[in-house]
């Protein structure tokens, strides 16, 4: 049963291509890459020195803004969003942007470090709003 339940993750993931757009220079965005790949993603890493150009062309928010920027399929994930929601909105298809977790968490995925209490993850909506809506609690 276990092997069942555990199938619709890592079959969606195998067949599915990321880009990574992070700074040369950062350790934890290229752990996020190996983290996503070892969750059956297949993930092109982009050094850039201009994030913050790459999160104007996505329209990510200054407040949503994370670590990295990561796009899958029509979707943008900033940050170092755990795998369980990125597969989610990967399954469901829902009618967002994408999805979020501001700065660089101790403990969440790629990051070094003990988790610090629960790990919020952002909705980004196609109109800002000065109050994300959340969408998972890990």
């Amino acid at each position: 049963m276990a092997a069942l339940l555990a199938f619709p993750l890592s079959g969606l993931a195998a067949e599915t291509s990321a880009t990574l757009y992070k700074n040369p220079n950062c350790g934890c965005c290229a752990e996020y890459a190996k983290y996503l790949e070892r969750n059956g993603f297949e993930v092109e890493a982009v050094d850039t020195q201009d994030l913050a150009q790459v999160k104007a062309e996505h329209d990510v928010p200054e407040k949503l803004h994370g670590c990295h920027t990561t796009l899958i399929d029509d979707y943008v994930f900033e940050g170092h969003v755990p795998v369980e929601s990125l597969t989610r909105v990967l399954e469901e298809e829902p009618f967002i942007k994408g999805l979020s977790v501001p700065g660089m968490p101790l403990g969440s995925p790629g990051m070094s470090g003990e988790k610090q209490g629960s790990l919020e993850v952002f909705t980004l909506a196609f109109q800002p709003t000065d109050t994300p809506e959340i969408y998972a609690t890990h």
